[in-house]
């Protein structure tokens, strides 16, 4: 079994180390018009509109297939390819 080695810092180096990250990593504030177009930008549908696409089972159902299908498809051409580009190199 292997022992895990435990690394010792002194205090010294370790509240050096401290030091140099709190001046290098400032927090700051963005401005309004940043935090404005981002909130802008992220949309969080309403529970009525995520209940109501939910409900449209058929629609997943449909999505959900051709997602597997080509999913289906996309493995089937890369087995191909490899059965013959393995076999010329062996």
């Amino acid at each position: 079994m292997a022992r895990s080695r435990k690394t010792t810092i002194s205090d010294e180096h370790l509240q050096n180390l401290e030091a140099r990250l709190a001046g290098t990593l400032r927090p700051f504030q963005p401005s309004g018009e940043l935090v404005q177009r981002l909130r802008e930008r992220i949309h969080i549908p309403a529970r009525e509109e995520i209940a109501l696409r939910l409900r449209d089972w058929k629609k997943m159902f449909l999505v959900f297939g051709g997602v597997m299908s080509g999913l289906l498809l996309l493995i089937t051409i890369a087995r191909a390819f490899f059965y013959f580009w393995g076999r010329k190199h062996m």
